[in-house]
């Protein structure tokens, strides 16, 4: 069918009748364009803009998606008037028409259609970039800036239409198939439908859908006049029912809307529940269904031919066929989903649907809109945003699948060096390992993936079993089966010391994880101190101890809240060792200037018996501060509260011991007694080096093992070791190639380069200053093998070079400041001594 600017579009591939999701990969028509099946790629923010203007990155990135197979692509919302800046490297309509050019023909070529979606942020923007007032129905302030906007003028309104139908025009001249307005989550238009932002006493008040009607009306002259599609996001739900647009009424508002566009998009959210489009893994996965049912029933009666798209978390492909094939939706968002796995639609028309990468719901790397301005990527698949960067490793995914022509832009993937077929050792089975296994074994190498545990996946396993974190499980089992499906020989339950890797003929990769650090507060007897991979283990060996519990959150990162709602599940015991009271825990109670609240409200526990007295103590003004990087720091305040968990703020934990936990008031001094039997400390972790150490400070290191962080950052590092072995560049003592794009050493004089395979001198030192975050949000919510038996069991020469260079922090003051021996718990279970002190480093 041709297109605009002279682009034909593909016609939709194959079906295979297989295992594929038949309905889901079925062609359907968007007013006068087609699309080859019923996936979308939806817009979301990317900071990938040089300024203002979509960019080569943009390119590269929606390429990639329409290379796996996506029917439409809908690129960043782009802002139709110069008034709208919401966040730095936001597009402006203005300034995009040369990439909308370039991605049309890039994902034209690949056989997608491509939508320019066209927005306005209003109230929900920022004034920060372009310094002057933001536009909006009212002097409605913002719930996250608390900024006032201004309230649009007559003149303001009739310049605001005329901007969305230039921009229209940019873009459909540019050679996009068509535009979407959005009136969704961060938008100026959805301000004018809702009675939370719309308090105007005119006619723009009077009459609430006006706005929207004006705009759909201008774009759409312009759109039928090129033969393009015209699309609508819309919140049918702002989840405030004292005066936003509830279900019924956004169900109404689609079905008016609904003659004047080619399809409905339909989200929720509004002012006041900014995490609610994209929330992470502790919303159930397609939380948007019932909604979306009640939307398609009202539009399919007012407008037959206009499309229905479905949005929520949707990330598995059968509940998307399930969408479609049940007549719930015409057409699916899967955007994170296909972050994660640029080619699930290739993969699911094959049948092969077990190869494609499972999104997580974390959130942690493809929500970009906060201070830090990060580039849109993914904890599975680091190569998202990346895309001029980093390899294509998995283009095509699978022996089973079609490889398609590698045209996004990513470096091509090394092979083997011919002749060299030495088997690489690996060791540590958590997310680094295992993915520097997949990608050395997927390459032709032979693998040896080692782990002391009982089961391949390290942290994953750990960090599964907190609440929300659920689907980490997936890819953990993912990584598994991906290895094994590569010929990787992972053993488990087995103990690698430095006499094996010494006797070990081919390369070494350590990735060994980390270890719990030092503790900031002195522990005695009398009250069990652990970490959260000891209070959450895999083998369930750890018995919580009978009474109430306190957890230590200095970093305000996703494991405190975790721990805290997973202790609050495990119920007491009744019986005579049960150590709580109702005595005791109302005295802890009545510390208001701590902001307690009271847990002995009913919840429903995994064990039979009383609630478990939970709290959280945090130096922070609110708990969880970092998860407002993920969209979660409301939505965990509130789990908080509704679990009946304490929160003591701005404090600091100062001393454990004989059933109570001092802690101190930041500002005040003020120094409470909490009742604890036990204590979780949720501190900053350190990398387990000491195999590392044991072997001369030499091998190469990934993940954890290097500085604890998020899983992103240990699948990445595993994936660049292994690309290094391949391509014969990574030294001995050398760590993961500096990051995205940069090489880890200086390269070789232009005049006489080294051959691809040639490796580095082999004593080529680790960056001295290798720095190791001090309070990363996510590390210790993912870290590799915590304090397993391999690792405890490394034994340390009696003099290595190094040992003599680098004291060991046999008396560090920490270590000096601890009084007695503490009750806590290691890898073994409860113990007398703190092993954290008498590590051999």
């Amino acid at each position: 069918m041709p297109g605009p600017a002279g682009h034909t579009a593909a016609p939709p591939p194959p079906v295979d009748a297989g295992d594929a999701p038949h309905s889901l990969l079925q062609p359907v028509d968007l007013g006068p364009r087609r699309a080859r099946n019923r996936l979308v790629f939806g817009p979301h923010e990317t900071n990938l803009a040089r300024r203002r203007a979509v960019s080569d990155r943009h390119v590269a990135y929606y390429r990639r998606r329409a290379a796996g197979g996506c029917g439409t692509i809908v690129c960043e919302t782009a802002s139709v008037h110069p008034s709208d800046w919401p966040y730095e490297r936001a597009p402006l309509a203005a300034d995009s028409a040369d990439g909308w050019a370039a991605v049309a023909a890039a994902c034209h070529d690949e056989g997608a259609l491509v939508v320019a979606a066209l927005g306005h942020a209003g109230g929900q923007g920022s004034s920060a970039y372009h310094q002057d007032a933001m536009w909006a129905p009212g002097r409605v302030p913002d719930v996250a800036t608390r900024e006032v906007p201004k309230a649009m003028e007559p003149e303001d309104i009739s310049t605001l239409v005329d901007s969305f139908a230039t921009s229209a025009a940019l873009a459909l001249d540019a050679g996009a198939d068509g535009v979407e307005l959005n009136a969704g989550q961060h938008s100026l238009l959805r301000q004018f439908l809702s009675g939370l932002t719309n308090q105007r006493d005119d006619e723009w008040g009077a009459d609430r859908h006006q706005l929207v009607d004006h705009v759909l009306h201008a774009v759409g002259r312009v759109v039928r006049a090129r033969g393009g599609v015209l699309g609508l996001r819309l919140s049918c739900d702002e989840m405030a029912p004292w005066a936003g647009i509830v279900p019924e009424a956004g169900a109404e508002l689609a079905a008016s809307f609904a003659p004047l566009v080619d399809y409905v998009a339909v989200v929720r959210g509004s002012i006041f529940t900014a995490w609610a489009t994209r929330p992470d893994g502790h919303v159930p996965a397609g939380f948007n269904q019932d909604l979306v049912t009640g939307v398609a029933h009202a539009v399919r009666a007012a407008a037959p031919g206009t499309r229905v798209v479905a949005q929520g978390s949707i990330v598995d492909l059968a509940m998307a066929e399930s969408l479609v094939a049940g007549g719930r939706c015409d057409m699916v968002e899967m955007t994170r989903a296909q972050i994660a796995e640029p080619d699930l639609a290739r993969l699911a028309g094959a049948g092969r649907a077990v190869a494609a990468r499972p999104c997580v719901l974390c959130n942690q790397w493809c929500q970009v809109r906060d201070v830090r301005n990060p580039i849109v990527s993914c904890v599975v698949e680091p190569a998202a945003g990346h895309e001029l960067d980093e390899p294509a490793l998995d283009l095509g995914a699978s022996p089973d699948v079609a490889r398609p022509e590698n045209q996004s832009g990513n470096p091509t993937p090394p092979a083997v060096p011919p002749g060299d077929r030495s088997e690489v050792l690996v060791v540590g089975a958590g997310p680094a390992g295992l993915e520097c296994a997949r990608v050395l074994a997927t390459a032709g190498r032979r693998v040896v993936l080692v782990d002391a545990g009982p089961e391949p996946g390290g942290s994953l396993r750990v960090a599964a079993a907190l609440p929300g974190c659920e689907r980490l499980a997936l890819l953990g089992d993912w990584l598994v089966d991906r290895c094994r499906a590569a010929g990787v020989d992972i053993r488990s339950a087995e103990v690698v010391d430095a006499s094996r890797v010494e006797q070990h003929a081919g390369p070494v990769v350590l990735c060994t994880g980390s270890l719990p650090g030092e503790p900031s507060f002195a522990a005695g007897p009398g009250t069990v101190v652990c970490a959260t991979a000891d209070v959450v283990p895999t083998d369930g060996r750890f018995d919580i101890p009978n009474g109430p519990a306190v957890v230590w959150d200095p970093i305000g990162g996703p494991e405190g809240v975790a721990v805290a709602e997973y202790l609050r599940s495990r119920a007491v015991r009744s019986g005579p060792d049960n150590h709580d009271s109702p005595d005791s825990h109302d005295s802890h109670d009545s510390h208001d200037s701590h902001d307690s609240h009271d847990s002995h409200d009913s919840h429903d526990s995994h064990d039979h018996g009383a609630p478990r007295p939970v709290t959280l103590v945090t130096p922070d003004m609110v708990a969880g501060q970092q998860l407002s990087r993920t969209g979660d720091l409301a939505p965990a305040n509130t789990r908080l509260q509704a679990a009946g968990v304490a929160l003591v703020r701005h404090a600091v934990v100062k001393r454990a011991g004989g059933g109570t936990v001092s802690v101190e008031d930041r500002f005040s001094g003020e120094t409470i007694a909490l009742p604890a039997a036990l204590v979780v400390d949720a501190g900053a972790r350190l990398p387990d080096d000491r195999l590392w150490r044991a072997t001369g400070s030499r091998l190469r290191r990934a993940g954890d093992a290097v500085a604890p962080r998020t899983v992103g950052e240990a699948i990445l590092e595993g994936r660049r070791v292994a690309l290094d072995l391949l391509r014969g560049l990574a030294a001995p003592g050398s760590t993961a190639r500096a990051w995205h794009g940069v090489p880890s050493r200086p390269p070789a004089p232009a005049a006489t380069p080294a051959p691809a395979a040639t490796p580095a001198p082999a004593a080529t030192p680790e960056p001295a200053a290798t720095p190791e975050p001090a309070a990363t949000p996510e590390q210790a919510a993912t870290p590799e093998q915590a304090a397993t038996p391999e690792q405890a069991a490394t034994p340390e020469p009696a003099a290595t070079p190094e040992q003599a260079a680098t004291p060991e922090q046999a008396a560090t003051p920490e270590q000096a400041a601890t009084p007695g021996p503490a009750t806590t718990v290691g890898a073994g279970g409860v113990t007398g001594a703190d092993p954290r002190g008498a590590l051999p480093q």
